[in-house]
């Protein structure tokens, strides 16, 4: 798997290459996307914000996420990654964006393990790109995080127009 400086990179040579602007939003993360994006030179040109909406009130007092959502499918689910980053985009004015919500551990139930990530990726006048990974509750809650920062950015990069020979 590449690395997270270099998928970044890749993002934002793509971002800006098409002229989009980026907005993350995170939970599970903690704002590690973000960060990853903002470490490269450069970053201004294509980076518009970030949201750490680690609280289920976050997520929908700042990116509008229904309460009702919330509470029927949990913070962790595909329902919920998707309205986050629509709401980031709705929020921001951005063109590009991505959506982390898991558990990251060692909390867990039965039915939301350790490792449990939902993502969401959309470019505005695209269909939104959902991912479920399940990465296993044997990961530290460090391991589980950098994984997701990885998928956030490959997802980012799909979802800005990247092709297999890109």
């Amino acid at each position: 798997m590449a690395k997270i400086h270099d998928l970044a990179e890749e993002v934002l040579r793509l971002a800006v290459g098409a002229g989009l602007t980026i907005v993350t939003a995170e939970s599970c993360t903690g704002g590690l996307v973000a960060a990853a994006i903002t470490e490269i030179a450069g970053s201004s040109r294509a980076m518009d914000r970030g949201f750490v909406t680690y609280s289920n009130l976050a997520k929908a007092t700042v990116l509008g996420v229904p309460a009702e959502l919330i509470q029927a499918h949990g913070a962790v689910s595909e329902d919920v990654a998707r309205a986050m980053v629509e709401g980031a985009l709705r929020v921001s004015g951005a063109t590009l964006g991505v959506a982390v919500t898991g558990v990251a551990g060692p909390e867990s139930s039965e039915q939301k393990p350790v490792g449990l990530v939902h993502f969401a990726a959309k470019r505005k006048g695209r269909p939104t790109i959902l991912r479920e990974k399940r990465f296993g509750e044997s990961l530290s809650r460090a391991e589980v995080r950098t994984k997701s920062v990885k998928v956030a950015l490959e997802m980012l990069a799909e979802a800005a127009g990247k092709t297999s020979a890109a």
